[in-house]
């Protein structure tokens, strides 16, 4: 016969499995979300399951990947870059402009582009680091300043009459994969190994998690906030050369609505917005889920008013859950 002990035991151990189950369900809930979103859409579509299909997926979630990561790292420190989707803008009329009346190599194009965007990120970086400004108002005002310059390059207009080989850099495949997709994976998995595996990723987790501590323990607060929010331009700049060299030519409105997405794909990937919790995987998860919803709701033709209210319930849900999963915890 069990003793009391033995029994108590038994129970602990009993609710302690359950919980843990239950921590492993809200962990992983996205995946799951992920995989019944795909099935429903393969089974409502056939077409939505070809490789064809598949592969515009990826090559539509490559440039918002791009932009995604660097969301990821500002909010894992508590901030928040509103300003990626108007550097995908100026990145992308910048090198399209150089192309038209400057004629410079590719390489260079792709340069110029990657600089603009660090330029941005720099300045967000100096503004909320240095001078104090707080994330919202500091990247705002970015977004506004970068699509005004936007507008400013091409006069208000697209600019047409690219170089004939611009659509190489999005369009080159390697192993059967476009530049931007090849990218994507590369990023995907460098930056999830940084994040987990070296001291200035753990120092991003400290920052968000709490700056104060961090900056008693003796960690230059300041410059990784600033790293971050470079990174997250220059990343925007990549974006905006893969998606003008997509179309083969720069428009102001190129990244339109690209910054809330990433945030969304930020928040339903499991990140805290206050910070120092997120993963760069649940980015990746929240990333193909909003590709997978546009690309399965297209394809049932869907009016794209229902796709907003779709992905805004998601949102809503995803915050929600990560809340209620922040009390349990507690």
């Amino acid at each position: 016969m069990a003793t009391t002990a033995q029994v108590t035991s038994q129970l602990t151990a009993s609710r302690f499995s359950a919980q843990q189950v239950a921590n492993a369900a809200i962990r992983y809930a996205m995946v799951g979300v992920l995989v019944l979103v795909m099935i429903f859409f393969a089974t409502s579509q056939p077409r939505f399951a070809t490789a064809n299909n598949m592969l515009t997926i990826l090559t539509a979630a490559a440039p918002f990947a791009f932009i995604s990561l660097g969301q990821t790292l500002v909010i894992l420190t508590g901030g928040i870059d509103l300003s990626v989707g108007s550097v995908i803008a100026v990145s992308a009329m910048s090198a399209a402009w150089v192309s038209v009346h400057l004629h410079l190599p590719i390489p260079v194009l792709v340069l110029v582009s990657l600089l603009v965007g660090l330029v941005a990120g720099s300045v967000n970086g100096v503004v909320v680091s240095v001078l104090k400004v707080p994330p919202f108002v500091a990247t705002l005002g970015m977004m506004t300043l970068a699509s005004g310059f936007a507008y400013v390059i091409g006069r208000g207009a697209p600019i047409n009459g690219l170089q004939s080989n611009f659509g190489n850099i999005a369009n080159t495949k390697i192993i059967g994969f476009t530049i931007p997709v090849v990218l994507m994976v590369v990023l995907i998995i460098a930056f999830g190994l940084i994040m987990r595996r070296t001291a200035w990723g753990l120092r991003v987790y400290a920052v968000g998690g709490n700056e104060l501590a961090t900056r008693i323990a003796g960690v230059n607060a300041n410059r990784i906030l600033f790293s971050v929010y470079a990174i997250s331009g220059t990343l925007a700049g990549l974006s905006g050369i893969m998606l003008a060299s997509r179309t083969i030519n720069g428009a102001p409105t190129t990244g339109t609505g690209y910054e809330l997405d990433s945030i969304a794909a930020v928040v339903i990937g499991g990140a805290s917005l206050a910070g120092g919790r997120g993963t760069i995987w649940g980015t990746t998860i929240g990333l193909f889920l909003i590709q997978i919803l546009n690309n399965g709701l297209d394809i049932l033709i869907v009016p794209s008013y229902w796709q907003k209210v779709i992905k805004g319930a998601l949102i809503v849900t995803a915050v929600a859950v990560d809340v209620w999963a922040a009390r349990r915890r507690k």
